[in-house]
């Protein structure tokens, strides 16, 4: 039999037996865009997003069900393959001309404030005995945006099934708290809309979550708490390669100062076609339907890596870590949080 039918047959093998895996995971993934719609009917807003239903039904059902061998490698593949070309997808909707529509000192106060976010809840993380992976994972979505920062980055560390799910769960929870008492903290430090918006987009994990946080201020607090919050999601690019350069040069055992390792060694391909995509719409040369299709498409893969994530945890393994976990994610935020209020108060905002 000749090579190219050996390796037709292979790769169709391959591809079948990817076939349960995915079928489950697409299950579970419109299983948790059916919940948040039901919560939007119930109440007018979703308070948990599918990115994080997702992962709590299927670690459900891996938990209460149990998953089988066949289903093992398309559930592999949706959280790897699926989740990267997600995050390629992401760059579509990324703009660095946002950065010039917003002044130099908030753009200044954004990029200290996610800086020393990642830094602090790190420390924290490490102070707790967590583990350098899971204090990152903690790090970065408290600091970033919250499931999608956690989801970036857990590929490039190569962070355990269980590290992400633990991270996103209980990041997910707090999200929620946040979105409740913002409102009342601005009230209460009597913040005008606008620094209530801003403090709102420094703090508050998701878009949807910055929307619903800062509505109850008014117009302006949702147009400029959204505004920061779009400029603290680029901050995940610049976040996600340092991490990339730093662990290929540890898992290389590379000199810092080596010459002859190019950008392509350093960085995993969905970063490299993630900096493509938003250099491509930041030069124009992306047509606005597609960047839309291109955003659908990615929260449509992310979902679906989030559910396999979930089917790969049983929560019964994740106990032990449970208490550390909340108690980082709790001081990290209150950290973010006294950040963002001397930054709004720095910036006397009108």
């Amino acid at each position: 039999m000749p090579n190219g039918e050996v390796r037709a047959m292979l790769i169709s093998r391959q591809a079948k037996s990817l076939v349960p895996g995915l079928l489950l995971t697409g299950l579970v993934a419109a299983g948790a865009l059916a919940l948040e719609r039901f919560e939007v009917g119930l109440s007018g807003r979703a308070w948990l997003e599918a990115l994080v239903l997702a992962i709590l039904v299927g670690a459900g059902v891996r938990t209460f069900w149990g998953t089988s061998r066949r289903t093992a490698p398309g559930i592999r593949f949706a959280a790897k393959t699926l989740l990267e070309l997600a995050i390629v997808l992401m760059g579509a909707a990324v703009s660095f001309k946002t950065l010039s529509s917003v002044g130099a000192p908030l753009v200044f106060a954004i990029v200290a404030t996610v800086a020393l976010a990642i830094v602090t809840s790190f420390l924290i993380g490490r102070a707790m005995g967590l583990p350098v992976k899971m204090a990152t994972l903690v790090a970065c979505g408290n600091a970033i945006c919250g499931n999608s920062a956690i989801a970036a980055v857990a590929p490039v560390i190569e962070a355990r099934d269980e590290e992400v799910a633990t991270a996103i769960a209980f990041t997910a929870v707090l999200g929620v708290v946040v979105v409740i008492a913002l409102p009342m903290l601005a009230h209460v430090l009597g913040l005008s809309p606008a620094a209530g918006g801003a403090l709102a987009g420094l703090t508050v994990y998701a878009v949807p979550q910055v929307l619903a946080a800062a509505t109850p201020m008014g117009q302006v607090a949702v147009q400029l708490g959204t505004l920061v919050k779009l400029v603290r999601v680029l901050m995940l690019g610049p976040v996600v390669t340092v991490l990339s350069v730093v662990t290929a040069r540890k898992s290389q055992g590379a000199d810092l100062a080596r010459p002859r390792m190019g950008l392509a060694h350093l960085l995993p391909p969905f970063i490299l076609g993630f900096l493509a995509l938003a250099g491509l719409n930041s030069a124009g040369l992306l047509p606005a339907g597609l960047t839309a299709r291109a955003h659908e498409a990615s929260l449509g893969l992310t979902i679906m890596a989030m559910a396999a994530l979930g089917l790969g945890v049983d929560l019964r393994d994740l106990r032990a870590a449970g208490p550390r976990v909340v108690f980082v994610v709790t001081a990290s935020l209150l950290v973010l949080t006294l950040m963002a209020v001397a930054m709004v108060k720095i910036l006397s905002f009108g």
